[in-house]
Parts: C-alpha cells; sequence; structure tokens
C-alpha cells in the first residue's frame, strides 16, 4: 500500500479520493471526463511532481470503452480499477458495460459526477445551463438495479472512509461492481483542517469456506458416482480454480464441459476436458456437480436426466440478482469452488480399492472421448478453409498462430470449441448479460495489465461497430496498446438469425435470401477504420490467405509494438 507523507492532510476531497483510491490498489483511473471533473483535474495538476501516489488517469474517448477496460484489466491482474464518467448522460453509456461487469461479477469502483446541487454562493455551483438539464432525483437510481452498493459523497471528510467501503463491499464475494457519486461542490470543497486523513480500513470479507458436513455429503455422492460429471463455466483471475480442478479431475477421472465461459478453466488438452457442449454427455451422468455456473444448461433443449444428483457450487450459487433461475440442485454449497474442490480432494483421498478400480476404467474412456473430439474438432475446422472461410476453420487457424500465453477475448468471434489453450484464463467471452461492445475494450485493458502478453480482440461484424471502435483504435495508439483485433465479418446479426431459425424452423424468415432485421450489408471497410489511427490492417477473403496474414499482424504486433487489424470474411455458422 503506497505511503502518504507523514501529517498528510489532503487539500480537498478530490485529493483523498484519488489518494485513497491509490492506497486500495486501484492502478488507473478510466475517465471520460466532463464539466464536473474540474476538482479531479486540479487536484492532477497540483501533483504534477507526482508527490502523491494516485492512479494513472486513462483519457477515454467513450464510456463503454471506459467501463469494458476496467473489466479487462481485472480479467488480466485480479485487481479492481476505477471508472469515472460525466453525470447522468456518462453513465447512461457506461450502464452496458456495468451489465456486463454484475453478470460476469467484476469488481469496478464506478463514479460519477454529479449535477452541482447549489445555484450559486458556492465553489462548484452551477455555471452552465447543462447544470439544469442534467439535473435528476435520484442518479443513483440509474445503476442500483446492477451494484452491490451505492452512495453519494456528502462532505469532503467522507471521501477516504467510501473508498475504503466500495473497495471492500466490490471485493468481497460475490464480488461485483458498486458506484460512488460525486456532486461538484462537497468534491471540490477543502478537507476539514481539524480532520486527520485517516488510515486505510475495512477489509473485504475472508473467503467462503466449505461447509465440512457438506462435502461429506457431495463426496459420499461422488465416490459412489458411475459417471460423475463437472459443468464449469467461469474461472478466476488467479487461476486457483484452474489449477484445482485440473487436478481433480485427472484423479479421480471426472469429465468436465465447459458452457458458454466467460473465462476457460482447463487446458484442452486435459485428458478429462470434454469440450464445450454438455449436451452429449448431461443425460447420462448420475452425478453432476455445477462450478458457479449462472446457466450449467438449457432447460428446454437438454438437461440431466431425472435420477441424477445435481450439486450447485459457488459463492452464490443460487445466482440470488437473477429474478428467474429455476435449475434443480440437490445441494447447493456456498463456497469459492476452488476451496470447494480442495476440501473435496482431501475427503475423496480415502477412496476404497473397488472405488480406485473404477476410476482407471473410467480413465481410459474418458480420455479416449476427449481425443476424439479434439480430432473431429480440427477436422471440421480444416473444411473451412475456402471462400468465405468457416468461423471454425479462422478460430483454429488464430489457435495454431498465436503465442501459447496470449489471451483472446471473443464476442461472437472465434469459437473456443476449435482451439487449443494450454491453461485456463487464456479465452475470456462476453457475459451472459450479452451487452454488446465489450470485446474490443476489454482486451485493451488487458495489454495494459501485461504490456509484453499478446493481446487479441476476436468480434463480430456487429460487435466491433457497438464497441466504438474509432474510439479504442485511438486510445489504443494514444496508450500504446498494441493489440491484435480479428474481425469476423459475416455481413449479418448472425444471433437474431439463428434465434429466429431455431424459433421457427419452417417459417417464411428461413426461406428468404435475406431475413428481416438481420443483415449488416453493405459492409463498411473495417480494416481502413484501423488504418485511420495508424495501426496495421489487412482484409482476408480465403483460408489459404491467413496463416500468413496471421503471421504480419504478429509482426506488427510483437515486434513494432503496433496495434494491427485483420478483417476475415466468414460464412455465418448455423
Amino acid at each position: 500500500m503506497p505511503d502518504v507523507p507523514q501529517n498528510f492532510a489532503p487539500a480537498t476531497a478530490a485529493e483523498a479520493l484519488l489518494v485513497r483510491l491509490k492506497q486500495r490498489g486501484v492502478d488507473y483511473l478510466f475517465s471520460v471526463a466532463g464539466t464536473d471533473f474540474a476538482p479531479i483535474i486540479e487536484t492532477y495538476a497540483r501533483n504534477a511532481d507526482r508527490r502523491l501516489a494516485m492512479p494513472e488517469p486513462i483519457t477515454t474517448p467513450h464510456e463503454s470503452v471506459t467501463v469494458g477496460m476496467a473489466h479487462g484489466y481485472y480479467l488480466a491482474s485480479g485487481r479492481p480499477q476505477a471508472a469515472m464518467v460525466h453525470v447522468n448522460v456518462g453513465l447512461a453509456n457506461a450502464l452496458m458495460g456495468l451489465i456486463n461487469a454484475a453478470s460476469d461479477n467484476v469488481p469496478i469502483i464506478m463514479m460519477a459526477g454529479r449535477t452541482p446541487h447549489t445555484e450559486g454562493g458556492m465553489l462548484g455551483a452551477r455555471s452552465l445551463p447543462i447544470h439544469w438539464g442534467q439535473d435528476m432525483r435520484g442518479q443513483s437510481a440509474m445503476v442500483r438495479e446492477l451494484v452491490k452498493w451505492d452512495y453519494e459523497l456528502k462532505y469532503a471528510e467522507q471521501a477516504a472512509d467510501l473508498v475504503d467501503r466500495a473497495h471492500s463491499v466490490a471485493m468481497s464475494a460475490p464480488r461485483g461492481p458498486v458506484y460512488i457519486g460525486l456532486p461538484r461542490e462537497p468534491l471540490g470543497s477543502a478537507w476539514p483542517q481539524d480532520v486527520p486523513f485517516p488510515p486505510a480500513h475495512c477489509a473485504p470479507s475472508s473467503k467462503l469456506m466449505p461447509d465440512p458436513d457438506i462435502v461429506a455429503a457431495i463426496s459420499a455422492l461422488l465416490l459412489k458416482a458411475e459417471r460423475p460429471l463437472i459443468i464449469a463455466q467461469r474461472g478466476d483471475p488467479a487461476g486457483r480454480l484452474a489449477g484445482a480442478v485440473a487436478d481433480f479431475c485427472e484423479r479421480f477421472a471426472i469429465p468436465l464441459v465447459e458452457f458458454w465461459p466467460p473465462s476457460n478453466v482447463l487446458a484442452t488438452s486435459h485428458a478429462m476436458h470434454l469440450g464445450y457442449d454438455p449436451a452429449s454427455v448431461l443425460e447420462e451422468a448420475d452425478v453432476v456437480v455445477v462450478l458457479d455456473a449462472m446457466v450449467p444448461w438449457i432447460e428446454s433443449a437438454f438437461k440431466p436426466g431425472a435420477d441424477a444428483k445435481v450439486i450447485q457450487i459457488g459463492p452464490d450459487p443460487l445466482f440470488l440478482r437473477v429474478p428467474t433461475r429455476g435449475f434443480r440442485s440437490d445441494i447447493n454449497l456456498t463456497a469459492h469452488p476452488a476451496e470447494a474442490i480442495v476440501a473435496l480432494a482431501k475427503v475423496m483421498d480415502a477412496g476404497s480399492a473397488d472405488h480406485a478400480r473404477k476410476v482407471e476404467a473410467r480413465r481410459k474412456a474418458i480420455s479416449a472421448r476427449s481425443a476424439t473430439r479434439r480430432v473431429d474438432a480440427s477436422t471440421e475446422a480444416e473444411a473451412g478453409g475456402g471462400e468465405p472461410m468457416s468461423a471454425a476453420f479462422v478460430s483454429k487457424c488464430l489457435s495454431d498462430h498465436l503465442p501459447a500465453d496470449a489471451r483472446i477475448f471473443s464476442e461472437l468471434g472465434c469459437d473456443p470449441s476449435f482451439m487449443s489453450f494450454a491453461e485456463g484464463n487464456r479465452f475470456h467471452s462476453h457475459a451472459l448479460a450479452g451487452g454488446l461492445g465489450w470485446g474490443l475494450p476489454a482486451a485493451l485493458g488487458a495489454c495494459l495489465a501485461e504490456p509484453e502478453r499478446v493481446s487479441v480482440a476476436t468480434v463480430g461484424d456487429g460487435s466491433y461497430m457497438f464497441a466504438n471502435p474509432v474510439a479504442c483504435h485511438q486510445l489504443a495508439e494514444a496508450y500504446g496498446l498494441p493489440i491484435l483485433t480479428v474481425v469476423f465479418n459475416n455481413g449479418v446479426w448472425n444471433a437474431v438469425r439463428r434465434t429466429t431459425q431455431m424459433m421457427y424452423p419452417d417459417g417464411e424468415a428461413v426461406r428468404m435470401n435475406t431475413m428481416p432485421i438481420s443483415s449488416l450489408e453493405p459492409s463498411p471497410d473495417f480494416s481502413m477504420i484501423a488504418a485511420a489511427s495508424r495501426a496495421w490492417s489487412a482484409r482476408v477473403d480465403k483460408g489459404a490467405d491467413l496463416p500468413d496474414a496471421i503471421g504480419e499482424a504478429l509482426s506488427a504486433v510483437q515486434g513494432e509494438r503496433r496495434q494491427a487489424l485483420l478483417e476475415v470474411r466468414v460464412a455465418p455458422t448455423t
């Protein structure tokens, strides 16, 4: 924790706020400034000599980029960051990012200015017509359903304590975003001379440790099971779950499926990894362990057998913030999934000789099934290298040519079913909230956190446009963030098209050449958008040309430290 000078007394609430954010491990303040930022800007100007440790300000050209970068930075580093936007209008643009962060349990200290309360007589009082037009009865109500806690600064001496509480609540399980409103008058007001600057306090809640009696009950079910299955959906930035579950699945020969994972958990080469579609194994399983998965299966399409025992494990196994969620569970264990898996492994070590023989037989069967799945996926992908290419082919080609430690952010872009990942936390997909425009800013945030690791955004053409790409590429150039962006251009809102096909397979829309409200043609030349910010860019139409293009793009990213964009023409998936 950075020290402050002895007998430090902040000049203003803004200075107290920024100093405390840094003390709590916040490296960056991602921001889109407005008329309410004057106290923040003045504080940074006064601290030009860096006498005080404060978060480094990052000027982002759009609020969706602001929150998306904070999201990506956390996924790469495990440290929550701060984002600040302009009053209600800026907060409205930031809402999509907050929806994604809340769905993905990503802690962000979200802040927004607040229209001045006073019409004169105070420093920071209203001075422009917008200060009346942007006033609201309750600005915090805009975000209240999405954040774990919210408050509005009223007095200067509250500033440090509010940051302490915000950080502690955000980092307590289940993690998530919090919000502080910052009216201009108290933010710019002087720190009271008789009030000492308080030491940082208010730690996050302790880890959620598994109940030993529940662990024993789960262990008994797994030791007895013939066809156990684990369904995982999200890892953790530190990789604790990835390590624990890799050992557990190997030791007890329990297969794992990752269904729509916002972050991958297991290396794809692991013999117990059965891919990303539980439909083929779920109905035959007799014990199903669900690890922190909001949506472990699709009830209307496939579900566990009637006699199967279902166990749900997570910091909030019931996902209480979701109004309707009816997935069955015979046991709910409230615990961090990694701690639960470690506890289970200790209890299950006492398995009998009969159990050991059963495990070995299962290991052979699952290993063969896993190997077959990988071969079949590779064969399917290789068949899609024509013109246009298949998304599967592009996904595999990227996987074959990217560095093993690359971090991929996919938003309706590449398909993990056709890719190889050496370990967990190498693939991140958009949150199940599905707010578009996340992938490109998240990759920028990860690149800021890990500048030596290749960060890749693979996005659909619609997702790319939602990301405010002009803003993203400008920021990448301004801060030297050499990410690789791959735009999967199929000229259509493919998710809209596919769900219409699913709901009306024999309908009129399916028989039309161009389905209503789904076409994105004519496509812009996306490579030119990136080139406007001096990025290396190219378009690829044929599969035969893709490997060389990826190589050139990586040379720009790794050798020249320059952002790159590949636009690839792909066929819509069915």
